[in-house]
């Protein structure tokens, strides 16, 4: 199941939509802003509860 995240460019600051799978866990992997095109390090977080917390950082 693929759950929507808003995520923060670190490079331009605008804040885009991006898809995690849930059934893959925690997990970091390597997306492109959809806005400056540069690329960001996501860093993905699933809690007790089931909410995902997404880090964005400059790659």
């Amino acid at each position: 199941m693929e759950e929507p995240v808003n995520v923060q460019c670190p490079w331009c600051g605008e804040v885009f939509v991006t898809f995690f799978d849930l059934s893959s866990g925690s997990t970091n992997y390597i997306e492109d802003c959809q806005v400056c095109c540069r690329p960001i390090m996501l860093v993905y977080r699933i809690g007790r509860t089931g909410q995902v917390k997404v880090q964005a950082l400059r790659s």
